[in-house]
């Protein structure tokens, strides 16, 4: 990893410690992820493209405080992602834990939700959480997106909200939810995307790195990276805009249940 690329992971994690450290203290993660500085208030104000607001009041009142103030993201990957009773799902970023609560319960005493962040201050906040909800089916692991720290196949569902486009090797990240990921498993998250015609030079002035939009893959490059990864049936449907050209999306793709060679020779071991 280059000094750069360490430099902007730093200021994630730092930005991301700073807004937990906030929420353990009564406040709020004000909009981190929306680019303005983490701080603590007294009062839950809802950003109405980032945050909590993308969650429906039914499922923010069924979680402790902290979970839903942490919430930083773009979307609400749990809504989208079809989650089924049995299942274990997978958080990316996973920050206060309020998308691997939801999850939890969706996939019932049966299934298994699982998070994963790098930040120390996020997981102590997460599992403080779930301890709260009283939600037991959940296990929260200090890992980097880039290397999850799981097996092979041991995963249905990954989900995430908006933190992919926070990684550095973006081309790692979706190779790791690949082999996590059993065959037939799927994808199901919310990130921003930028539209093709824009280049990099030019999301990067429409907000920094930490604020989810400078590191944004476009929709071609989210296509074409997803593919490299091995995975089929993408579908990227954009939900509100987040800046002039940037988009909130959701991101579906699924890992064929057999290699895509298997049309061939290559599974006979010819």
């Amino acid at each position: 990893m280059s000094e750069l690329d360490n430099a902007l992971r730093e200021t994630v994690r730092s930005r991301y410690a700073a807004a937990a450290t906030a929420v353990a203290a009564g406040g709020t993660a004000e909009d981190c992820c929306g680019g303005s500085d983490c701080c603590a208030t007294d009062a839950m104000e809802l950003d109405e493209n980032f945050g909590a607001s993308l969650y429906a009041a039914a499922e923010r009142d069924e979680l402790p405080i902290q979970a839903v103030a942490a919430s930083l993201g773009c979307g609400n990957p749990t809504a989208v992602a079809d989650l089924r009773v049995g299942e274990r799902v997978l958080d990316l970023g996973s920050g206060g834990g309020i998308d691997v609560l939801l999850s939890a319960r969706r996939v019932g005493e049966t299934g298994k939700a699982f998070g994963v962040d790098m930040t120390d201050e996020m997981l102590a906040l997460a599992n403080a959480n779930a301890a709260k909800a009283g939600v037991t089916n959940v296990e929260f692991l200090k890992g980097t997106i880039e290397a999850i720290p799981l097996s092979d196949s041991t995963i249905d569902v990954v989900i995430s909200n908006c933190v992919i486009n926070l990684s550095t090797d973006k081309p790692a990240v979706f190779a790791e939810m690949s082999r996590v990921l059993v065959p037939g498993g799927r994808i199901g998250i919310t990130d921003v995307v930028a539209e093709d015609t824009l280049s990099p030079a030019e999301r990067a002035e429409r907000g920094d790195y930490v604020g989810c939009i400078a590191g944004a893959l476009s929709f071609t490059e989210y296509r074409d990276q997803l593919t490299a990864a091995g995975f089929s049936d993408i579908e990227i449907t954009t939900t509100h805009a987040v800046a002039d050209g940037m988009h909130s999306a959701i991101v579906k793709a699924v890992k064929p249940a057999v290699p895509s060679c298997c049309d061939g020779d290559c599974c006979s071991g010819q």
